[in-house]
């Protein structure tokens, strides 16, 4: 009986040894989490039930359970590697089937969609504009396509009129009442003394063409008045706009919003024929204008419109939000990342690839987004690496060795006394 007992610390202590070094060789294996072997000793019992004076059968494994503690987070120069600091999974979906992991080591295939090492497409949630969740799960995939470009809709400008500029001569560029034209014959161009001051900004029309629009301020003939001419590559559009001041040198607020509206604009190309691009309308608001004693200052300019964009980089914030930026400055939300959790994640199945698939013991998974339901945020540009505590595992692989020796002993006593018995005459 003593044979099958020492056989079963053997196998125990083997089983031991195995989960032992399986931990050794994944300590720097990124999201590996740690096993440790659960033993039960052996009863023979009957109906009865195990008598009192039972004498055991020796030990089986019963289970083998991980540690899902947090591992260290470990920074990369890929903004697509992903750490969750906290509880939960990533959820990979393999040709629709789902796994989960706490690695994070992610790139873009040739699709666009982003996978792990061995091809398993990362999941979460579309989103808008704003960022927030719109759709089912489902795989991520990053669109590097062009941004389309968007026309000028509405610019503003905020500046300072020197009170203490004289009145301006008369506009009147070509001398005949004409307007401004840098692509007649010969051009005309606006004259020095016609305007007090100017400023420009670059707008664009619908095919992301980029195009100057030029301002002149002139100071009229009353006190605090004003008026604004504007013109588009060279050539003038629309009347001119009356700006009237108050004796505090601000706008009154009955005059505000002071728009330039500006109808009918014909793109040009750089010969003066249309490029093509559709007949647009905007304005450019001239609400925040003063007019105190000092320079002619330009504090701000802005306009909505932009040109056509590529894809320039990526990030991902704590959220899981996937933001991409592009040369024409602009940004995108383009998904956010979902996280798993487990109501007893020890109850997962390990099945290679640093993955695990769902039993009925795990429960079914909570899928939310990083930091809700008791799920940790993300940290872009690093990965979690293995919480295999190197020390502890060479200690726990001495006292296993020592297990392993001390039942081959067990047998070879157990086989000097049968010996000692057969030798009885």
């Amino acid at each position: 009986m003593a044979f099958d007992t020492s056989v079963s610390g053997i196998l125990a202590a083997s089983a031991d040894l195995g989960i032992i070094g399986n931990n050794i060789a994944n300590s720097s294996t990124s999201g590996f989490k740690s096993s440790q072997g659960e033993f039960t000793d052996l009863y023979a019992a009957s109906l009865l039930g195990t008598p009192g004076t039972a004498i055991g059968q020796g030990v089986q494994l019963n289970s083998v359970t991980q540690d899902f503690s947090q591992g260290n987070i470990e920074f990369t120069n890929n903004a697509l590697d992903m750490a969750i600091n906290g509880n939960g999974f990533f959820r990979l979906s393999d040709g629709g089937v789902a796994t989960y992991s706490r690695a994070g080591a992610f790139q873009l295939d040739r699709d666009g969609f982003i996978v792990n090492s061995s091809g398993l497409k990362l999941q979460g949630y579309p989103t808008d504009a704003e960022g927030n969740v719109t759709g089912e799960l489902g795989d991520i995939v990053l669109s590097t396509a062009l941004v389309d470009p968007n026309a000028t809709g509405t610019a503003s400008i905020t500046a300072n009129l020197d009170s203490r500029d004289l009145q301006a001569e008369a506009w009147n560029p070509d001398g005949a009442g004409g307007a401004l034209n840098a692509f007649a014959n010969p051009p005309v161009l606006p004259k020095a003394d016609q305007f007090n001051s100017s400023t420009s900004l670059t707008i664009y029309d619908g095919l992301g063409n980029p195009h100057v629009l030029s301002v002149y301020f002139s100071k009229g003939a009353g006190d605090n008045t004003w008026e604004a001419r504007t013109a588009i590559d060279g050539v003038e559009i629309g009347a001119a706009t009356a700006i009237p001041f108050e004796a505090n040198g601000q706008l009154a607020e009955a005059n505000k919003p002071l728009l330039i509206n500006l109808a009918g604009w014909q793109p040009l190309d750089a010969t003066g024929a249309a490029n093509g691009a559709a007949v647009q309308a905007f304005s450019v608001d001239l609400s925040s204008f003063t007019q105190f004693g000092a320079a002619f200052a330009v504090s701000t300019v802005q306009q909505d419109g932009y040109t056509t964009g590529q894809l320039r980089g990526l990030e991902i914030d704590e959220s899981g939000v996937l933001f991409t930026r592009y040369t024409n400055g602009q940004s995108r939300r383009q998904g956010q990342v979902a996280i798993a959790n487990f109501t007893n994640p020890n109850g997962l199945q390990p099945v290679g690839d640093t993955a695990f698939v769902e039993t009925f013991s795990a429960g079914s998974p909570t899928l939310t987004t990083p930091g809700l339901s008791g799920t940790g945020l993300l940290q872009s540009g690093a990965l979690e690496s293995s919480n295999v505590e190197i020390t502890s595992q060479l200690v726990r692989m001495i006292i296993a060795q020592r297990n392993f020796q001390a039942n081959a002993q067990m047998i070879q006593t157990e086989d000097a006394v049968t010996q000692t018995v057969i030798n009885l005459r």
